[in-house]
């Protein structure tokens, strides 16, 4: 299917545009994927998805660089966003292992759970699945880790809503028989 919003081809972004995708490739050692170049219709957007990226290095320092991207495929999972899900399951597999084959203590499976539910239920989240979050966590903690959550959504939103493609660089790490999108 092709996408709802192409991506701006490279070379025709606007330049404010262009700016702050090269201010960005430079901070983040990033790619401009065919999302940021569907955000790079307009600089507003795409300033506020790359929000992303800071909060992300939050959650690595709470939850350390594995768990924070098992939260972020669980979030993903549970959106149904094909795009941001094969982009986590690359890091899985990139880091050794299988994402049908994780093995996960308990404890981590509730901060698994915890994104999961928010990304299922609308940040809606049970009691018994927030409870053991907030054992665990201080408030600052939860803070950082309930606003990745969201700008996660709102990611997996994004690209579920305008038919994303999934980059080149991730098809081999599709789902077998999974769609690019919608």
């Amino acid at each position: 299917m092709t996408p709802r919003i192409p991506p701006v081809p490279q070379g025709q972004e606007p330049p404010e545009v262009a700016a702050a995708f090269d201010r960005h490739v430079k901070e983040y050692n990033a790619r401009i994927t065919n999302m940021k170049r569907t955000l790079g219709h307009s600089l507003e957007p795409f300033e506020a998805y790359m929000a992303w990226y800071p909060l992300y290095e939050g959650v690595k320092r709470i939850l350390g660089d594995r768990l924070a991207c098992l939260f972020a495929w669980s979030i993903s999972e549970s959106t149904e966003c094909p795009l941001c899900s094969t982009y986590f399951r690359k890091a899985i597999i990139d880091a050794g292992e299988s994402p049908e084959a994780l093995e996960i203590a308990d404890a981590d499976q509730r901060v698994l759970d915890f994104g999961a539910a928010m990304g299922r239920n609308r940040g809606f989240v049970d009691d018994s699945v927030f409870a053991p979050v907030r054992e665990r966590f201080s408030d600052r903690e939860i803070v950082v880790l309930t606003a990745f959550a969201g700008i996660m959504i709102a990611t997996n939103i994004f690209n579920n809503a305008i038919g994303t493609e999934i980059d080149e660089y991730l098809h081999a790490y599709r789902k077998p028989g999974q769609e690019d999108h919608r």
